[in-house]
This record gives C-alpha cells, structure tokens and sequence, in this order.
C-alpha cells in the first residue's frame, strides 16, 4: 500500500472528561494535535466529535494534521445517509461504521463522502471469542471474515480489526485491496492500567502480519518525563518510537522480499 510511513500511526486522542468537562477534552485534544504537529500523523477523535460538534475537525485540520472521525456510524440507511451529508462539510479524511450496518448501510456512507476513506469495524479488540460467539455466534476470526467479505462487496476501502487478523485477512485473495488498520497496539514500555485490550500486539508485529494502519492512544497519552531509560519520555517521543517500530518492520520486509 503506498501509505507515508507518518501516516502509519493514527493517534487515538480518547480523553476522559474531568471537572472540566467537555470543554476541557477539546482542549486536550488540540494540545496532543499540537505537540504532534508537524509528525504526519493522522489524530483520531470519537466522543468530543459528539458532545462538541464537527467543527472539531476543522480546527485540528487548522494545526496541519489529518483526522480520523471514529463515529461508528451504525444505523438504517437513510439515517446513515444523513450523517454522510452533515459530516461532509468537514471533510475528515477518515470516517468509522460498523460493518454490521450490511452492504447498503455502508454503501450509503461512502458515497455520501466520496472524498473521505472509509473504515468498517469488525470485531471490538476487546472482545475476546465467548464475547464473539454470545453475540454473532461464531470466533472472533470468523466474524472478521465476514465482516470483510461485507466491507468488500460495498466498496469499503478499509477495515478496523485487531492486528491479530492481519495474516487473515491477507490470506485471502479475494479480500486483496482493502487497508487493515488496527487499534490493540501495547508495548512492555507502556503501562495502561485496567487495560481493555484483549487482541493486541506492539506496531511493528502488526505491520509484519500485513496491518497497514496502527491507531494507538493509551500508550502515547500515558507518556510522560521519567527517570526510566527504557520509556519514553514524552507523547511526542513515544510517537517517535512506535514510528521507528514499523519503519523497521517495513525495512525488514523490503529485505526479505529482495533477497
């Protein structure tokens, strides 16, 4: 896939609100754009989006950096249709729906932002496979399949999934094309307390079992100045060294396949 390496890591800027409020997630929001400006990396956003509005994206598109809308868009299709036209004033380069709104829903979605790359979501990276199979009576693999081989008939160009299915999906030739970009990056330098994450691996892992897009929030919104020589010591920093991760990988791939 012709993806800039910058562009390989989508900062999740998940934040929870605190005594401050909605008002202060936008703000942290706009500070992590701001320590990251200039990287090429693509800001993801979710629930600010919801309670502060769009305009959101504007403002981050302002500081230079790409966005990923992580709607999640799941609804009938002429709903669906409606959240295209109101989201495509924005133009975010990145949009979310899930996968299981079927062919016609997201369908809906990409031709009303035909100029944004759409992201179906499969199975959440927490859900493990009991939780797969209580809700769509089979493993987390075989509902990823699926899912894909949807995203695919409606002209998805991208997946959401863990970097666990990356060699899944690759192996399938009849999924070639679509882009694989996987939140469920950990690393033994990053400490994420109560973690979620159930179907994980560090970026560079994923990027070798054909992942092309890593989202990652905990892992930089945790950095912080430290005394400990094997962690990062900002959010830029750690940013810089999941970089570094796939740019290796990448290396080494390139190696491999020219030998």
């Amino acid at each position: 896939m012709n993806i800039p390496n910058a562009e390989r890591l989508v900062v999740a800027a998940d934040f929870t609100p605190d005594a401050t409020g909605r008002e202060g997630v936008r703000k942290k929001v706009l500070v992590l754009a701001e320590e990251l400006k200039g990287m090429g990396v693509v800001i993801k956003v979710n629930s600010i989006l919801r309670a502060c509005g769009y305009g959101l994206i504007r403002q981050i598109h302002d500081l230079g950096l790409r966005v990923a809308a992580d709607l999640k868009l799941v609804d009938i299709k002429n709903t669906l249709e409606t959240d295209g036209a109101l989201l495509a004033e924005e133009k975010p380069e990145f949009l979310t729906v899930m996968a299981n709104v079927g062919v016609d829903g997201m369908s809906a979605v990409r031709a009303a932002l035909p100029g944004t790359e759409v992201w179906a979501v499969t199975v959440l990276t927490t859900f493990d496979d009991q939780v797969s199979s209580e809700i769509f009576g089979c493993t987390a693999d075989e509902a990823v399949l699926r899912f894909a081989r949807l995203a695919k008939s409606a002209g998805i160009p991208g997946l959401i999934l863990s970097p666990k299915e990356g060699k899944i999906i690759r192996a399938d030739a009849n999924l070639n094309g679509l882009r694989l970009n996987s939140p469920g990056i950990r690393y033994p330098w990053a400490e994420v307390k109560k973690d979620d994450q159930v179907r994980f691996l560090p970026a560079g892992e994923a990027v070798a079992s054909g992942i092309d897009r890593v989202v990652v929030g905990r892992p930089i919104l945790n950095a912080g100045p430290n005394d400990d020589p094997t962690k990062p010591k900002s959010r830029r920093e750690a940013a810089e060294w999941i970089l570094r991760d796939i740019a290796e990988n990448l290396a080494n791939q390139e190696k491999g396949m020219t030998v």
